[in-house]
Parts: structure tokens; sequence; C-alpha cells
């Protein structure tokens, strides 16, 4: 029965049972953006509540401000206001609103963190991987039987705004849109084992391997083992690529094994774009979109190194394919060798 003498009569049986029900009204500490679960955290950011951590500690020292004053943003939150750009690719007054910062805070702190990340490149990103050679070929054995493999090879164009005027024009790419040609590399495991993203659009994918640090010292005999690649490169003794024209069952046998192979380089590159949607369009200059390029890189060796969750959906790249390379002899002699000792006897045994 309400009560006649009360200005806003409530039913006491009501008022017991709203009590009940009343959900515990959890405050969060603004200043700590780390403060929820690792759904919500992977969503927004695509790391956990360790990883993040994980990132605070490695990153503090370069990008923590020197005061507190004027409330200045935390290491916890520069790294979101960078992850949440990386993760969403949205223009920055959306990233600044979803963080409840300024536009202006927002660019300052995604270049402080790109900055900081760039200083980590050599020591996540190693060729041909942390893991010892041997490691790596018995890896990438185990997925076609082809020896002596110790990368994959492949480039991707990461679209740009439009550059000055005196440099537009290399890169343009063959959909004449601007882009970046970035070349990269990756072992068994889809880590990132060498990066390259100094080239324009322009450029074809065998031109920037021919120019690059890596085949230098592949060329110098550094490394103990192949890549391979699609057949956009020439065949090299270094670089094993499919027969163009293949002719026998063991060649047949020898693309599909390179191929399988080979596959590994697509699911790294489809892994990064998936994980950090600002490398579909980057609307900044070639420099600094190689720098982004390069934080991002790393920052996926971290998420795989440390198990974080991968993308629910990575689409492979479309990207057009260049006109097929010249093989060189030596390229053609190993290719020859390896077809022969292990696919001709792979045949002779099903026959």
């Amino acid at each position: 029965m309400a009560s006649p003498y009360l200005e806003n009569p409530v039913d006491i049986g009501a008022q017991i049972v709203q009590r009940a029900l009343r959900r515990e009204r959890v405050i969060r500490d603004v200043q700590n953006p780390l403060a929820f679960s690792d759904e919500h955290l992977y969503e927004r950011y695509r790391f956990s509540a360790e990883g993040m951590l994980y990132l605070c500690r490695l990153l503090e020292p370069h990008i923590k401000n020197p005061t507190r004053r004027s409330h200045a943003t935390t290491v916890p939150q520069m790294i979101c206001i960078a992850l949440r750009f990386f993760t969403s690719g949205t223009f920055l007054y959306e990233v600044g609103d979803a963080e409840k910062l300024s536009k202006n805070t927002v660019c300052r702190t995604i270049r402080r963190v790109v900055i900081a990340l760039q200083r980590y490149i050599h020591t996540f990103i190693a060729f041909p991987s942390h893991l010892p050679t041997q490691a790596i070929k018995e890896g990438f054995s185990q997925i076609a039987g082809l020896p002596g493999v110790i990368g994959a090879i492949d480039c991707i164009h990461i679209p740009i705004s439009t550059p000055v005027k005196e440099i537009e024009a290399t890169f343009l790419n063959r959909n004449a849109t601007h882009s970046i040609n970035v070349q990269m590399t990756c072992d068994h495991q889809c880590l990132i084992t060498s990066l390259d993203a100094r080239w324009p659009g322009s450029m074809q994918d065998n031109q920037i391997f021919e120019k690059s640090k890596l085949c230098q010292r592949f060329q110098q005999g550094l490394f103990d083992g192949v890549l391979v690649g699609d057949g956009t490169y020439a065949c090299q003794s270094f670089l094993l690529t499919p027969y163009p024209e293949p002719k026998t069952k063991p060649q047949h046998e020898f693309n599909i094994a390179l191929s399988q192979t080979r596959l590994k380089i697509d699911t790294t590159l489809a892994i990064l774009k998936a994980r950090f949607n600002c490398l579909h369009d980057l609307r900044v200059s070639p420099e600094r979109a190689s720098q982004i390029v390069g934080a991002c890189a790393v920052l996926h060796n971290i998420a795989s190194i440390r198990k974080e969750q991968m993308p629910s959906e990575c689409q492979q790249s479309n990207d057009d394919v260049d006109p097929v390379s010249r093989d060189h002899p030596a390229g053609r002699a190993i290719r020859h060798a390896i077809t022969e000792e292990y696919f001709m006897q792979h045949s002779i045994k099903q026959n």
C-alpha cells in the first residue's frame, strides 16, 4: 500500500526490488584506458590489456611527457590513441572524439609513437628470423616438401595522399592511383623478417628486390638458404620462382609446392592489413607512410610473438601482377636440380 503522506509515494516493496536489481556502479579511472576487458580492448586496439601494458613499458622511455602539468596525456593514453588510429584507419578528428582529445593532440601523439616504434625495427624484424636457420627450413619444408627455404617474399601497395607535383608521377601505380610499394619477407610462422618501404608505386616488385639490401646480402653469400616468390620475380640462385610454362609432371608439382610455400607471405600481409586498417589508405606523405608501415610491422610481430588474438577476417591482397621477369641461368639450374631431386623421384614412386 502506498503511503498517502509522502510527496512522491513509492511502494516499499518496489523500493526493495529496485535496490535488489540495481547494478553495482563501476567507477573507471579516466586516466587509465586499460581498465576494460580484453574483448573491449582488442576490438578497439588489437591488443589485450597485458599486451598494451607491455607496449607501455617498451615505449615509455621514448614517449613519456616530462610533466603532468596541464593534464598532459599519460603513456597508456598515448598508446591507445596511436593504436586506435592504426586499427581503425579513420580520420584524426574521429580518433580524437573517441579518445576525448583534440585533433592536434592526436596528431602529435601518433607521430611520437610511430617514431618510438621505429627504434625497434631491427629488434623485432630480423632476417632470416629470430629462430635458428635450420628450424626455419624445417618449418617451410613441412608445408609442401620444398627444401632450403628461409623466407617468402612479396610486395604490397599502400595507398597514400597525392604527393607534391615534382614527384607525383613516380608514385602512380598500375591502377593510376598513388601508393608506395612495400617489400616484405616472412618466415613459416608469419613473422615479418625484412621490410623495405621506401619505394614509389611505379616501381615493379622485381626492380625493388634487385635494388634492396636484402638482395645484396644474398649476392654476398651471407645466407644459407633461398627465398620463394611468384612469377613477377626473376628466378635466381637464391630466389626460387615457378616455371613460367611447366611441361612435365615434376615441374607442375614443383610449381604447386612453391605456391603452397609462398602462401605464407600472402597470409602475413593479409593479417597485417586486417590488424591495422590504416594500411588500406594512408592519407599522408610518402615519408610518413613509410614510417607508419614500419611501426605497424613492429606491432604485428609483437602481437604474433605474444600470441595476441588473430583478426577474424583476413582478405588477401588483390594487387595487380607485374610482368613476368626473365629468369637467370643460375636460377633455372637450381630450380631444375631441386625438381629432379625432390619431385622427379616423387613422381616415380607414385607410378
